[in-house]
C-alpha cells in the first residue's frame, strides 16, 4: 500500500527575520539610523542590564546600568576633550529614570568638581564643591545652588559659616576674617551684611592684623549708672 507524506508548511520569510530582530539578552553592537550605537543587555527590545551606549554627535559614551530602556543604577558618562581629543569622565555615580540621581561626582574641568547627591540631574541635598579658584562649599544644595545650612571657605582661609538661600549668603551667618583676626556675626540678604557684630578673633595667629584691636565696649561706672537710674525713677513716682 502506497504511502504518501504530506510536506511540512514552510513559515513565512518574515517571520523567521522579525524574531532574529527581537532584542532579548546580550548583544554585540546595535546602530540606529544616526550613527549611535550601543553594545550590551537588553529585555524585550530595550537595553535593560548593563551595557555601553555611544553618541555619535557630541562623541559621550555612558557605560552602566540600564532599565527599561533609560540609564537607571550606577554609570559613568565620558566626553571627548577638546584639547587632547580624548574622552574624559565628567561624571560617576548613580541615575534613575535617565537622570542624575543619588550620590555622584560631576567634574566640571581639571580642578573644579561636585561629589554629593543629586536628584533629577541637579545638585540637591548634601554636597561639596570644589572650584577652580581655590574655593571649597560644603552644606546642602537645592536646585543646582547652595542652599540651606553650609560653609564656603576661600582661598585665603577666611570662611563663611550660616544660612544660604538661591546660592547666595541669607539669613544668619558668621564670616571668620582669620587673615585679619576678626569674626563678623550678624544677618544676611544677599550676599550682603544687614546688621551684626565685629569682634577680633585670633588676631594675635593673623598673618594680617589690624592696625588696631576693636575697642571693648562697657560702662566704666556701672553701679553709678544704676544708682542714677534708680534716683531718676523715685522722683519720677515722688512726683506723681
Amino acid at each position: 500500500m502506497p504511502v504518501s507524506k504530506c510536506p511540512k508548511k514552510s513559515e513565512s520569510l518574515w517571520k523567521g527575520w522579525d524574531w532574529k530582530a527581537q532584542k532579548n539578552g546580550l548583544r554585540r553592537q546595535v546602530y540606529a539610523v544616526n550613527g549611535d550605537y550601543y553594545v550590551g543587555e537588553w529585555k524585550d527590545n530595550v537595553k535593560h542590564g548593563k551595557g555601553t551606549q555611544v553618541w555619535k554627535k557630541n562623541g559621550a559614551i555612558y557605560e552602566g546600568d540600564w532599565k527599561f530602556g533609560k540609564r537607571d543604577g550606577y554609570g559613568t558618562l565620558s566626553l571627548p576633550d577638546q584639547q587632547t581629543g580624548k574622552c574624559r569622565r565628567v561624571y560617576s555615580g548613580w541615575w534613575k529614570g535617565d537622570k542624575k540621581s543619588g550620590y555622584g561626582i560631576q567634574f566640571f574641568g581639571p580642578k573644579e568638581y561636585y561629589e554629593g547627591e543629586w536628584c533629577g540631574s541637579q545638585r540637591s541635598g548634601w554636597g561639596r564643591m570644589y572650584y577652580s579658584n581655590g574655593d571649597i562649599y560644603e552644606g546642602q544644595w537645592e536646585n543646582d545652588k547652595p542652599n540651606g545650612v553650609g560653609m564656603l571657605r576661600l582661598k585665603n582661609g577666611n570662611r563663611y559659616e550660616g544660612c544660604w538661600e538661591r546660592g547666595m549668603k541669607n539669613g544668619a551667618g558668621r564670616f571668620f576674617h582669620l587673615d585679619h583676626g576678626q569674626l563678623f556675626e550678624g544677618f544676611w540678604v544677599d550676599n550682603m551684611a544687614k546688621c551684626g557684630t565685629m569682634i577680633d578673633f585670633g588676631r594675635d595667629e593673623a598673618p594680617e592684623p589690624t592696625q588696631f584691636p576693636i575697642p571693648e565696649v562697657k560702662i566704666l561706672d556701672p553701679d553709678g549708672v544704676l544708682a542714677e537710674a534708680l534716683a531718676m525713677f523715685k522722683k519720677t513716682e515722688e512726683g506723681d
